[in-house]
This record gives C-alpha cells, sequence and structure tokens, in this order.
C-alpha cells in the first residue's frame, strides 16, 4: 500500500452499522480488527461490538497495531437542562479516550434528531432546527466540553452529521463562526457533507484551519436524490445504499486528496462507507478504496 501523508484508517461501521442495527449484527470484533490489519490500516474508531474491558481492548488493538484514534460522543448542549449532566459524561468519554492514546473526540449535538435526541417520540417526521436560544447554549456546551477535552490533551472535533441539526453548509458556517477555535474543531466528512448540501471541496477549503479530523465517505447521488423525492429519512437513507466508500459514489475525491496533500495535513482520514455489509463486503470495498484513493496521490518529483 503506498504510503499517505496522512494517516489513513477505517471505521468499524463498514463492517457493523451503528444506525442500523441489522447491518453485520453477526459479525465480531475480531473480524473486523483481523480485518483491518490485513488491509495494512493502522486506526479505527470505537465500534459497537469492541470489548468494553479497557485492558482487553488494548491488547486486542495492540497485538494488530492498531490505534483506537476516537469514539463518537453525542450531546445534548442545545438544551440548557443537560448541560452539566452532558460535560460530566463527556469528561468520562475523554478519559476513556485519553486512556487509549487517543487525540480526538467524534461530538454530535442531537437536540432537535429524529434518531438521536432522546426527547422525541418515535412518530415524528423531521429534524427540529435549533432556535437561536439553542444556538447559544449549544456553543457555550461545546466551548466548555473542548476545555475538558484540552484537559485531557485531546480536541474536541465537531461531527456535522445528516439527520441533526448542523447538516447544512450555513449550520456548519454558523456552528464555526459562534464557538471558541482553540476549543472546537471540525470533524470534515465528505459523505455527510454532500448529503447535506455542501460542496465537499468547498466546506473543506473554507473551514480547513478548524479540520482535525477526516471521514472519507462517498454518496450515490441517484440513490441520494430518489431518496430526497421520497422524502425519506437518513436512517432509510442508509438502508436504501445512498452511502458507499470513496471510489464507489460521486464525489470526485482527487483534488480533496491534493487538497489535504498539498496542505499538509498529516491528522488521520478514516474510510466509511455505512452500508449494507451482505450487499457490500466491507474488506473487499475497503480494499477497492484505497486502490482508489492511492491512485489520486499526486506523483512525487523524479516519479
Amino acid at each position: 500500500m503506498a504510503s499517505f501523508p496522512f494517516r489513513l484508517g477505517i471505521h468499524p461501521i463498514n463492517w457493523v452499522g451503528e444506525d442500523v442495527k441489522e447491518h453485520g449484527d453477526a459479525t465480531t470484533y475480531e473480524q473486523i480488527l483481523d480485518d483491518i490489519q490485513a488491509l495494512g490500516l493502522t486506526g479505527t474508531e470505537m465500534g459497537r461490538k469492541f470489548p468494553t474491558d479497557i485492558e482487553l481492548l488494548k491488547k486486542e488493538l495492540a497485538q494488530r497495531n492498531i490505534q483506537l484514534v476516537s469514539q463518537w460522543k453525542s450531546v445534548l448542549f442545545s438544551d440548557p437542562a443537560y448541560r452539566e449532566s452532558e460535560l460530566a459524561a463527556f469528561r468520562e468519554h475523554a478519559k476513556f479516550l485519553q486512556e487509549m492514546g487517543s487525540r480526538v473526540i467524534s461530538t454530535c449535538e442531537v437536540g432537535g434528531s429524529l434518531h438521536f435526541d432522546p426527547r422525541r417520540t418515535p412518530n415524528e417526521s423531521e429534524v427540529i432546527p435549533l432556535d437561536d436560544a439553542g444556538w447559544a447554549s449549544l456553543a457555550e456546551g461545546l466551548n466548555a466540553a473542548g476545555r475538558i477535552a484540552r484537559e485531557y490533551g485531546l480536541k474536541l472535533t465537531y461531527h456535522h452529521h445528516g439527520g441533526t441539526a448542523i447538516e447544512g453548509p450555513e449550520e456548519i458556517d454558523r456552528l464555526m463562526a459562534e464557538t471558541d477555535p482553540e476549543a472546537v474543531f471540525l470533524l470534515y466528512d465528505t459523505g455527510h457533507a454532500l448529503y447535506g448540501g455542501s460542496d465537499p471541496l468547498a466546506l473543506l477549503r473554507k473551514h480547513y484551519d478548524r479540520i482535525a479530523y477526516v471521514h472519507l465517505k462517498d454518496v450515490r447521488v441517484s440513490r441520494l436524490e430518489q431518496a430526497r423525492a421520497d422524502k425519506v429519512d437518513f436512517v432509510t437513507c442508509i438502508r436504501r445504499g445512498v452511502f458507499t466508500v470513496p471510489g464507489d459514489g460521486n464525489i470526485d475525491f482527487r483534488p480533496i486528496i491534493g487538497e489535504l496533500v498539498a496542505r499538509g495535513y498529516d491528522g488521520w482520514a478514516l474510510l466509511e462507507g455505512e452500508q449494507d455489509p451482505a450487499e457490500h463486503p466491507a474488506r473487499e470495498y475497503a480494499a477497492r478504496a484505497i486502490a482508489y484513493l492511492t491512485s489520486l496521490l499526486p506523483a512525487k518529483e523524479g516519479e
């Protein structure tokens, strides 16, 4: 495998769904980690099948030379009533990731989300946008959480995400404008960028100075357009195969990889597919994605 100037890893969501539980549900963590090792990759995120015992998790990762890069952390900072309990939970999350040697916390506000907000009921169908008070509370909460992250040698990286209140380009812009750049960084996700209505390359260029973590995900645009026409929700989009790994969808990753290389990005970039592994085998599709991304690397002088 070619040497990438940034650290290339892969998310276990390619093997086992996080939001669609039936996807790969019988897959063991051993298979996931063995496949990651066989692919020649050395970084992953926490998955729901991974051991929760820290010593066992460390052992399983270390024997395959795999680093735990991060773990998703939902937060509900837009509602001030949840602030203190959410910050306490965030601190415990930071302690765990510090113990695992991670450097970034994938963080996402769930207030207003259909699928992640604990206050929502199953019969609702729309994401609820934040009002000005919600935005102010979210910014205060994220800034406080970002300071906690720093205490543990970590960076809070905000994951703009489909099906949440921070999905589109205007919402990402506002989040970056209203949060402390020393405390809140951006998790740049190519697939969620396109899903949310952003041009992935333009988003990368606009907010590069805040980006501390990257997810490389592709989108099958024809399936997304049909899903939009049918007015289906985010989780249904996953079930319909809207998302896939780089090179299998319609995002042009050549300028994106070129931009990351030219700017000297040296953090982690994790491959994501978020689709049914029974139809799209995770290891096979990951190998294709690695080959595709390798083909996009700028030629070095003398080559």
